[in-house]
């Protein structure tokens, strides 16, 4: 993978990524191994199971994911729908949500990860970790998840919700 735009420091078994969107570390699993050439990296794996050679395709994929992270970032839209649904950001890293229950949801974002409320509803999670901004999304999702009957809840903007026909179709 070439290293555009990044530093790459390699120590041990652990690897950091530094780039103008953030730093980026983690650990290596045992049998993978990470060589440094002049504008890219080379992953080695010792043994040839069938567990070595996963290992190897995972680690390519976090380390390719650790330089585009730091080089480029990373963004998750998702959208809200329903009716008196919506998100307000309440400063710093917390959004307030209010999605039909008794009370509003409090959300504090990780560190690390940016949000965005438009207008339509619509939040835009942004980081240079592609794991835990996978994981703030999920989670602000799970909130209220899409019912399949109208449609209403949170979703990601690429998801696409099978509809449901009511009990008035059965007739």
């Amino acid at each position: 993978m070439p290293l555009v735009g990044v530093q790459v420091t390699l120590s041990g078994r652990d690897v950091t990524v530094k780039g103008p969107k953030g730093v980026s570390q983690r650990t290596l699993p045992r049998g993978v191994e990470v060589e440094k050439t002049a504008d890219e990296l080379v992953i080695h794996i010792s043994g040839r199971s069938r567990q070595a050679r996963a290992m190897q395709g995972l680690v390519r994929a976090l380390l390719n994911n650790m330089v585009v992270g730091c080089s480029k970032g990373f963004e998750r839209k998702l959208e809200i729908t329903g009716v008196g649904y919506r998100a307000d950001s309440k400063g710093g890293n917390t959004l307030l949500f209010q999605l039909g229950y008794s009370h509003p949801i409090m959300f504090e974002l990780p560190a690390g990860v940016t949000a965005e409320v438009a207008r339509d509803n619509s939040i835009m999670l942004r980081s240079h970790d592609k794991e835990l901004l996978g994981k703030a999304a999920a989670k602000i999702r799970s909130f209220r998840p899409p019912e399949p009957y109208k449609g209403k809840g949170i979703r990601y903007a690429d998801e696409h919700i099978i509809r449901k026909a009511g009990k008035a179709a059965a007739r």
